[in-house]
C-alpha cells in the first residue's frame, strides 16, 4: 500500500533544495541513497530546485514501509516516484536517474509525459541479460549465481559487488557505496536486484517520447556501452548519447568534475 501526504513524504526522505523555478529531479539506483548526489549539489543550487528522495529499498528508509509484491516490478517504484512529485505539486520537471531509475523515468514519462520537460539517462539499462539478438551483460548463469551468492552470504557479496560495481580505484567512493549497499536489508535487496535484473523494459523506450539525454562511460560492469547505442536508436522521440571519458558505474561519486561538466551540458540543452 502506498503511503500518502507528509507520511509519504517523510518515509523516502524527501528533501527540496534551492528556491529556483526550474526543478531538478535526482533519482539514485540500486545499493545507493540520495547521498550518491552529494558531490554535484553545490553545482546545481543556483539554477534548480533540487528534489531528492531515497528509493524504499534504501537503508535509510524504513522496511516496514516495503512491500515485496508491489516492488516485484518497475510500476511499483514508478508509483512511488509519480506520488512523490504529486505530493510535491511539481507541475513540470528535469528528471535525472542513475542505473534502475532510468528506466522508472522513462516509463513514468510515458505515463504522464507532461510533468517531465527532458530525462537524463545515467548508465541506464532497459535489459541486463543477454539474448539471442540482443547483448546486456549478463548470462542466466551469471545472475543465478550472483542471487545465490546473495542468499549465502550478503554482506561478503555486497563488499565485493560493490568495489566491482564501482569499477575505479576511489576508495572514498568505493567506501560510501559499499556502506550504502550493506545497509539494504538482505531479504529486499534480492527482490530488488530480481525485479531489476528479470525485468526487460525494451519495450517501453519506443513510447518514450520525452527528449533524452543518455551518459555513459566508457566501461562499466552493469552496463556495456552497446546498450547506450540500443537506447539511442530505440526510444522514441528526440535522443543524444554522451560517453564520459571515465570508467565505472558512478561517475557522479568517482570523477565528479567530469561528470557535472557534461551534466550541465545536457542541461542547457533546450
Amino acid at each position: 500500500m502506498m503511503l500518502e501526504g507528509h507520511s509519504l513524504l517523510n518515509a523516502h526522505n524527501v528533501q527540496v533544495l534551492g528556491s529556483c523555478d526550474d526543478v531538478l529531479v535526482l533519482a539514485h539506483g540500486f545499493g545507493s541513497d540520495q547521498s550518491m548526489w552529494q558531490n554535484i549539489l553545490p553545482s546545481l543550487l543556483n539554477s534548480y530546485k533540487v528534489v531528492l528522495f531515497d528509493l524504499p529499498f534504501a537503508g535509510t528508509t524504513s522496511p516496514d514501509n516495503f512491500d515485496s509484491v508491489l516492488y516485484e516490478s518497475f510500476d511499483g517504484f514508478v508509483n512511488c516516484l509519480l506520488a512523490i512529485l504529486d505530493e510535491l505539486r511539481i507541475q513540470k520537471c528535469v528528471y535525472m536517474g542513475h542505473s534502475m531509475s532510468a528506466m522508472i523515468g522513462c516509463i513514468a514519462s510515458v505515463r504522464r509525459q507532461q510533468l517531465f520537460k527532458k530525462l537524463i539517462l545515467l548508465c541506464g539499462s532497459p535489459r541486463y541479460l543477454n539474448e539471442e539478438d540482443y547483448y546486456g551483460g549478463f548470462e542466466r548463469e551469471d545472475l543465478d549465481q550472483l542471487y545465490d551468492a546473495m542468499s549465502s552470504n550478503f554482506e561478503s557479496w555486497a563488499s565485493g559487488f560493490s568495489r566491482l560495481v564501482v569499477g575505479v580505484d576511489v576508495e572514498d567512493a568505493i567506501e560510501k557505496f559499499s556502506h550504502t549497499f550493506k545497509s539494504m536489508r538482505p531479504d529486499i535487496a534480492y527482490v530488488v536486484a530480481r525485479t531489476i535484473f528479470e525485468t526487460d523494459n525494451r519495450s517501453i523506450l519506443p513510447q518514450v517520447k520525452v527528449p533524452c539525454h543518455i551518459l555513459q562511460t566508457t566501461k562499466d560492469l552493469a552496463v556495456p556501452m552497446v546498450v547506450g547505442d540500443y537506447m539511442k536508436k530505440h526510444v522514441g522521440g528526440k535522443v543524444t548519447l554522451h560517453i564520459l571519458p571515465v570508467e565505472g558505474h558512478l561517475p557522479q561519486m568517482t570523477a565528479p568534475h567530469v561528470f557535472i561538466q557534461a551534466l550541465l551540458k545536457v542541461l542547457s540543452y533546450e
